[in-house]
């Protein structure tokens, strides 16, 4: 796994509390991994964080 998709990954798990298992290149947030709006918004705000960039609403909605 590279450094990248490991640090989404334990993203994703710390602040959905799902297992890293579930965690793949093709789950939904929502569908998948259960996560409400609010998630997906503290989501985003991690990974602009982490990775100091800013991620566009409009795009963030593709997420």
């Amino acid at each position: 796994m590279s450094d990248i998709s490991g640090k989404v990954t334990a993203i994703i798990v710390d602040k959905l509390g799902v297992d890293e298992g579930e965690v793949k290149p093709e789950a939904s947030f929502t569908n998948d991994l259960g996560a409400d709006s609010l998630d997906t918004v503290e989501l985003i705000m991690e990974f602009e964080k982490e990775f100091n960039i800013a991620i566009p609403d409009d795009q963030a909605e593709n997420i």
